[in-house]
């Protein structure tokens, strides 16, 4: 009981101080998926390993429904990390760094965005994608550690204050369902009054 209680410790401590650091950038990343959205663009994402479940969790958020209660239409997101024949023929032919920026190029249009999740910050691949979604005109959104070198790079940046990658990864989640809902808010929910 001692690990459980406190790997559960350590993130209730670390959400709070997320919280403060990337509240404006998850509110600016979810503003703007929605006016992508709203102007039938489209939002293309990429990750590594855990990254990549996370980018296809993501991407059916949006293409299925994240509220269960809202009856919608579905939100063109594709997650750039499930064709095996694309991603082994493009690491095969032009190298692994280069399997998602071939697809940003294949798929992204200008007002599009790109989101890329990376626990280091610095996975080669989702540099060069978000590199070759700004010369596309791709708006770029990153989630990352604080620190991280696509931090530089993207025009929106959700930092997790930490080095631990499951927390990285935890926070990562919390952010992406947030921004889910705001979305899902923004598009299709009347305006609340108080």
């Amino acid at each position: 009981m001692g690990k459980v209680m406190i790997r559960f410790q350590e993130l209730a401590n670390l959400i709070p101080e997320f919280e403060l650091q990337a509240a404006r950038a998850i509110s600016s990343a979810a503003d703007v998926i929605a006016l992508a959205f709203k102007n039938d663009k489209k939002v293309l994402i990429c990750g590594n390993g855990g990254s990549a479940a996370d980018s296809q969790h993501f991407a059916a958020e949006f293409v299925n429904a994240f509220s269960r209660d809202l009856d919608r239409k579905a939100l063109p997101a594709l997650a750039l990390s499930t064709d095996t024949s694309i991603l082994t023929s493009i690491a095969n032919d032009f190298q692994f760094e280069n399997v998602f920026s071939r697809q940003v190029e294949a798929y992204g249009q200008p007002g599009d965005i790109l989101i890329t999740l990376t626990t280091s910050g610095a996975s080669k691949n989702c540099l060069v994608a978000i590199n070759m979604a700004k010369s596309l005109g791709l708006t770029t959104i990153a989630f990352t550690r604080s620190g991280g070198q696509v931090s530089s790079l993207a025009e929106i940046s959700i930092e997790v204050p930490s080095e631990n990658t499951q927390h990285i990864q935890e926070c990562h989640m919390l952010a992406y369902h947030v921004i889910t809902e705001l979305v899902e808010d923004n598009l299709f929910r009347k305006a609340i009054t108080p």
